[in-house]
């Protein structure tokens, strides 16, 4: 059997195969309250009658102030777990097993009103500049992630990720280009951590599923992270018990990225290697031939796709096709997909 259809387990839940929905931020939320709406119950479950082993749902708040966009899911309150347990319930009956992304903006956030960051610096013209967090906002944040890991669980969630990249909250925090506190948040790279350790170590009482983080292995820039200084970071995190690290990178602040397909596919295979950790490639992944080589080479072991599956949610049923490989149909589907 071809690599991408074989199951993966992690801790006590297994992936029917080695393809993952990468989170990605829908924007429908109508009354900017949060909550899930229409669009949410047709999208997701879409994927899952496609087969996708794995749904991450996009960017989820959890706190308001830390939302990229008004129109974003939210996990403040209790109000928003029936909403996505619905969701979750949609896409099991059809196999998939369920993610959701923890986030927090930071300085990035689009919302109205004060908008926080570890320290005092907008990111480009056209965003607000944010306060520097106190130790109280940031205690705050901690158990706000912790809340939203309850909230996930009470939904009926299979995997918790903590978006630590792209810029956000977390990633501000690691990056010493966005991070110039000199308290026991700035400054080192131990230091730099601190918060997300903090947050891990908030979110594992709580939560006993598979725990992911996803990073920004480089940020293009003089002076930023690289992939082989995020290696001690996620040493830290698999010590703390992260599952996978979901490689991601860049957008911590405005930077040329050339991109390619599968050019963060290294990032993903240093992790793996030197930390050593389960980890998810990702970046313009369009390929089945080109999934396959990266799991048969030991590059990565699942693989994240984003953009692709918004063009055809039915990915894996033309990847099964291609190489050659039997996989379940949706009943309804037999006839077409036999």
């Amino acid at each position: 059997m071809a690599k991408l259809f074989e199951p993966m387990t992690i801790k006590n839940t297994t992936f029917k195969n080695r393809i993952v929905m990468a989170p990605m931020c829908m924007y429908q939320s109508d009354q900017e309250d949060g909550q899930v709406t229409d669009w949410h119950r047709i999208h997701y479950p879409t994927r899952a009658v496609g087969q996708v082993g794995l749904i991450i749902v996009e960017a989820t708040a959890v706190q308001p102030q830390g939302r990229i966009s008004a129109r974003d899911l939210g996990i403040w309150e209790d109000g928003h777990i029936e909403g996505l347990a619905e969701i979750v319930r949609l896409m099991k009956n059809h196999g998939s097993k369920t993610g959701i992304q923890l986030a927090h903006a930071g300085r990035k956030a689009t919302v109205d009103g004060t908008i926080q960051a570890p320290s005092a610096i907008a990111f480009n013209d056209q965003y607000k500049t944010p306060e520097a967090m106190t130790a109280e906002d940031i205690k705050e944040t901690v158990q706000a992630f912790k809340d939203g890991a309850v909230r996930a669980k009470k939904a009926g969630f299979d995997v918790i990720e903590i978006h630590a990249a792209h810029g956000y909250l977390i990633n501000q925090f690691l990056s010493p280009l966005t991070n110039k506190r000199t308290d026991q948040y700035g400054g080192s790279a131990e230091n730099r951590y601190r918060l997300l350790r903090e947050v891990i170590d908030a979110v594992n009482p709580v939560w006993d599923g598979p725990l992911f983080v996803r990073i920004s292995a480089s940020d293009y820039t003089e002076g930023g992270m690289t992939p082989d200084q995020y290696v001690e970071m996620t040493q830290w995190m698999k010590q703390q018990g992260v599952d996978l690290i979901d490689v991601s990178s860049g957008a911590v602040v405005p930077a040329k990225i050339n991109a390619y397909p599968g050019y963060q596919v290294p990032f993903a295979e240093t992790i793996k290697q030197q930390t050593p950790i389960a980890t998810g490639a990702v970046g313009l992944i369009t390929s089945p031939l080109h999934a396959e080589e990266i799991l048969q080479n030991g590059r990565a072991d699942m693989v994240f796709l984003a953009r692709e599956l918004l063009r055809n949610p039915y990915w894996a049923y033309t990847a099964a096709s291609e190489l050659k490989a039997e996989i379940e149909a949706p009943v309804p589907y037999e006839r077409g997909w036999v």
